[in-house]
Parts: structure tokens; C-alpha cells; sequence
């Protein structure tokens, strides 16, 4: 059966809402994703989820914004400052990985930078398998290559993270700790309740590289395209870099209209476990497939006016309406950091409460009069269909 594409934003919405529509972009990608949370429906997931909502609730985000964003955001780009010039890809992704892998249970027990090279680099292979629907490399070639990082990835980082938690649980369990000893991450709910969850340790292991390299991949392509949008348009309309320091909501809403224009992922894709009518009176038979163009719906006029194409951070947004559309996917599947990555948008005259990751480096670039570098100018990744930034060099002036 031919596919149906989704193109309205409205259409969109009402397709994340139906339950007997099934996640299936990801189903092939077994080294990476199998029996991840993304690509779990039904009972499975909705018990998988329940558990692991609990460590993205919001006094967790003001804690990653408060106390562990600065120090790794700080420590970065201080030391691009220092150099006068960095990738901007390469810097993103050095702050977030140490970030990702405390939220996934990855541990490290080295001291010095060698360790946390290596789990960048792993979790830049794990990105490249998760999102190999859109690889333009060779898939056999790629396979050996992730093959190769899970072997060494579980060998240094996951098996010890494992066996340590382990160790915790049976000393919670005699009384020796108590809850609060417990590390806050995905790998630790998963051993706590794998009586209730029956997950093999093969899943366990895919569940954690997941939100290790998830958390990575898509948050440095937000930052790489908020830097890019921002920075064209403070100079299209002539605006100084404190004007927009002096205007966190302007920021922000720099961040979430990036966000609108480049979903991290340019379609999503549904499956019908049943027959599926949508409000719309577009009927999907059992097994038929829809790719949800969220692209194309995030740039519907009907909802976000004529200029629905064009970067416009202070365009307004209907009020029943995400100011980032359905770049963060929607129903079960909705992303699980959202507020993370994008913030929280301010509500009428209140302040901005969280501002992102995304947010808040941005604005740590701007602070430190990073520019483009009109010497050389950035480059599209050339091995994935998506348009997603490779390189992206940055200097700064004083």
C-alpha cells in the first residue's frame, strides 16, 4: 500500500494523537534503536515511559539548567574564547555529552579528557546508526563501524555502570543506602525495576545508548541551527549582540523558531495497527503507512501566517500552538526532554522560567562575541540526506 503524507499542521497533530498509529521510522534500525522506548507502542511503552518519566520532571530540568549547564557551557566556550576560534559542532558536542551521559547512567572514572574523547566518540557512531534512514554512506560499511563502538562502549563504559548499579540496588535493599543514594539516571530505573520490566540485558544496554547518543545529536543540531537563524537575523534587522542579551524572551524565541524550521528530523513516519479514520476524513487502512512531512507542517501558512517560511522570532504564535510546531513529536511519542532542549516558553509578562540548553549556549556564544567565520565558512554534513550542519566555524572577537 502506497504511503500517505501528511502536510498540515492540523493533520499532523491529529495523526500524534492516535493510539492505533504506531511509531515506524526507526523499526530498522535494530543496532541502535530495537526495543528502544521510541519504538516501543502499546502497553510495553506506556509502562516503559511511566517509569522513566520520572527523572524528566521539572525541579530535574532546573537542576541541569542551575547547577549543570553553566559549569560545562562556561568551561567550553571559555576555552574556544581562549583559542579565538572553534567548531562550533565539535564545541556543542563536547558540552553535552558529559551532560547526556549522567541523564543516561553512563559513568566515568578517568580524571583526565582521554575517557570522555572516547565517549564522544561513541556516541557520534551511535548517532550515525539511529539515524541511518537518511545516511548516504554505505550501510554494511556503517554497520561494522557501530558493531565495533558497541563492543568498546560496553566494554569501558556500560558494563562497569551496569555492575555498579547492580551493587546499589542490593544495598538499598539490605538497608545499607537509602533512596537518596540512588544516581537519577535512565540506568538505574532500569535496574531497579527489571523485575517488573523483564528487559534483557541486550535491551538495557541499546535503552541507555539511546539517550546517550538522543540527547547529543539532536540538541547539537538545534544549537548549530539557532546559531545560524540568530545570527543572520540580528543583522537583517540591524540589531546590536545586546540587544538581544538585554531580551532573554527575544532570545528564547530565537531558539524556538529555529526549532519550527528545522525539525530534527525533516518526517516522522505511523504504521495503523487498525483502521484508523482521522478528523479530517483521511482513512488509513490496517498496515498502511503515513509519513507525517513535518517540514511542510511546521511551515503551514494556515497556522503560522504567509511568511510561514521565513525566520521571524516575533511572529505570533496561536495560542493552542507549540511556538517549536512538531518539532518535539507529539502523543505518546512526544520528546521526553523537551523542556531540556527548547526551555519553557515564558507565559504573558512572566519571565522566561527555563530557558534550554539551546537557550542558554547561544546566549554564552553571544556574551563571548563569537562570529561566523567569513573565511571559511560552514559546510552541510555531506553523509545524510538531512540538512544538518558539519562543520561550523566560529571566531571571536573582543
Amino acid at each position: 500500500m502506497k504511503p500517505i503524507t501528511l502536510t498540515r499542521f492540523e493533520d499532523v497533530r491529529q495523526a500524534y494523537r492516535q493510539r492505533h498509529l504506531k511509531q515506524a521510522l526507526f523499526d530498522a534500525e535494530g543496532l541502535v534503536m530495537k526495543d528502544t522506548i521510541l519504538v516501543l507502542h502499546g502497553e510495553e511503552h506506556r509502562h516503559r515511559r511511566r517509569l522513566e518519566n520520572r527523572l524528566f520532571r521539572r525541579e530535574v530540568f532546573e537542576r541541569y539548567e542551575n547547577e549543570l549547564m553553566p559549569p560545562a557551557i562556561a568551561s567550553n566556550l571559555d576555552a574556544a574564547r581562549i583559542a579565538g576560534k572553534c567548531d562550533l559542532i565539535s564545541t556543542a558536542r563536547h558540552i553535552v555529552v558529559n551532560l547526556t551521559a549522567q541523564a543516561a547512567g553512563i559513568d566515568q572514572t578517568e580524571t583526565g579528557v582521554e575517557q570522555t574523547e572516547r565517549l564522544y566518540e561513541q556516541a557520534i557512531k551511535f548517532s550515525e546508526g539511529a539515524t541511518s534512514m537518511h545516511s548516504t554512506r554505505n550501510p554494511e560499511e556503517l554497520n561494522v563501524e557501530i558493531e565495533d563502538s558497541f563492543n568498546r562502549w560496553e566494554e569501558e563504559f556500560f558494563e562497569p555502570s551496569l555492575r555498579r548499579r547492580q551493587y546499589l540496588l542490593e544495598q538499598l535493599l539490605t538497608g545499607e543506602i537509602s533512596e537518596d543514594d540512588l544516581p537519577p539516571d535512565i540506568l538505574m530505573v532500569l535496574v531497579r525495576n527489571n523485575d517488573e520490566l523483564g528487559l534483557s540485558r541486550d535491551v538495557m544496554r541499546r535503552e541507555t545508548a539511546f539517550y546517550l547518543q538522543a540527547g547529543m545529536h539532536s540538541t547539537v543540531g538545534a544549537i548549530a541551527h539557532a546559531v545560524h537563524e540568530t545570527f543572520d537575523w540580528r543583522i537583517k534587522e540591524n540589531l546590536s549582540v545586546q540587544d538581544l542579551l538585554d531580551d532573554k524572551k527575544l532570545l528564547q524565541s530565537c531558539v524556538h523558531e529555529s526549532m519550527r524550521l528545522h525539525p530534527a528530523s525533516p518526517v516522522a513516519m505511523r504504521e495503523a495497527v487498525e483502521f484508523v479514520e482521522l478528523p479530517g476524513g483521511i482513512k488509513v487502512e490496517q498496515g498502511m503507512q503515513l509519513i507525517l512531512d513535518l517540514d511542510s507542517a511546521n511551515r503551514d501558512p494556515e497556522i503560522f501566517g504567509k511568511d510561514a517560511a521565513v525566520f521571524n522570532p516575533k511572529r505570533m504564535i496561536p495560542e493552542h500552538v507549540e511556538p517549536w510546531g512538531h518539532s518535539f513529536g507529539g502523543g505518546v511519542h512526544k520528546c521526553i526532554g523537551m523542556e531540556l532542549d527548547g526551555g519553557v516558553p515564558p507565559q504573558q509578562d512572566d519571565p522566561v522560567l527555563l530557558f534550554g540548553t539551546v537557550g542558554l549556549v547561544l546566549e554564552g556564544l553571544l556574551e563571548r562575541g563569537a562570529q561566523r567565520d567569513l573565511k571559511d565558512p560552514p559546510t552541510l554534513d555531506p553523509n545524510t540526506t538531512r540538512i544538518w550542519w558539519g562543520r561550523y566555524p566560529l571566531i571571536f572577537v573582543s
